[in-house]
């Protein structure tokens, strides 16, 4: 079946079910849950990035802190928290957050915010040698720290298999969040970087390009070169357990229809795979 036809048969069935709420947890048979990075409706404030949420048929959420702000008070927390939870909308992390100081003091803010939200995870941008003072933390609140790459333009963790080699010998909750899109413009093989993860693959970002070198090629899932069907099949073979959350990084005036063709596309491919 050609990308096409795949779109205009279960893929655009599955985006309708979304569009509709029918579709919360079509991801289950494959064991890995479909979500959204909240980054991709970045220019809504977050009642009505919520209401998007909800018309993308998705449950799970990575929270932006433009959606909920590092400096919120406890009162702004719990009022955020009971709107997400009101929309049926489950907060998997936070992020992506920037980890870059060498103060312990300033590290230890994320922990407690994440802490204060009920995050188990957060997606990071560290530094090499601030790791070992992460980790710590992560120890302490038991907090999971993803590793995002952010692809060749990024000189601290460019690629997965740089930040495999960082954490190497660290805690679990030391790990990876393998964004296939930036991972894919510096060469790497995203399928074989899930296998070389392995339990530490911890989140999954989500995006396709026309040309697997050009971050400006982004576009809808379905639409560019990105191998979705041998990802999808590979987080089921190792027995992924986290989520893939589509960041949608385009169209950030309008990002509703790219995302619903997006999330019918995966959805397609997953009823497809377990079908």
């Amino acid at each position: 079946m050609t990308r096409r036809e795949m779109i205009s048969s279960v893929g655009v069935l599955a985006a309708a079910r979304s569009a509709a709420g029918s579709a919360a947890d079509e991801a289950a048979p494959l064991g890995f849950r479909i979500g959204v990075a909240t980054y991709s409706l970045r220019e809504f404030q977050r009642g009505l990035a919520i209401k998007m949420i909800k018309q993308l048929g998705v449950t799970e959420v990575s929270v932006k802190n433009f959606h909920l702000p590092y400096t919120a008070t406890p009162a702004e927390i719990t009022k955020a928290l009971d709107e997400f939870k009101k929309a049926g909308l489950t907060i998997v992390s936070g992020g992506n957050t920037d980890m870059k100081s060498s103060d312990p003091a300033e590290l230890r803010k994320p922990f407690e915010y994440a802490k204060a939200c009920g995050m188990p995870m957060l997606v990071t941008a560290p530094l090499h040698e601030n790791l070992p003072a992460i980790e710590k933390l992560a120890k302490e609140f038991d907090i999971k720290i993803a590793i995002h790459t952010h692809g060749p333009e990024d000189p601290n963790f460019p690629s997965p298999k740089v930040v495999l080699d960082a954490v190497k010998g660290m805690d679990p909750r030391m790990g990876l969040c393998l964004d296939v899109g930036h991972s894919m413009r510096t060469g790497a093989d995203v399928v074989q970087e899930m296998v070389n993860a392995g339990p530490r693959l911890l989140d999954v970002h989500f995006k396709d390009l026309k040309d697997g070198k050009v971050k400006e090629s982004q576009c809808d899932v379905g639409d560019g070169v990105m191998p979705v069907v041998a990802i999808f099949k590979l987080l089921q073979k190792i027995g992924y357990r986290g989520c893939v959350n589509l960041e949608y990084e385009i169209n950030p005036d309008n990002p509703v229809p790219g995302m619903l063709h997006s999330f019918g596309y995966m959805k397609g491919v997953v009823a497809g795979l377990a079908g």
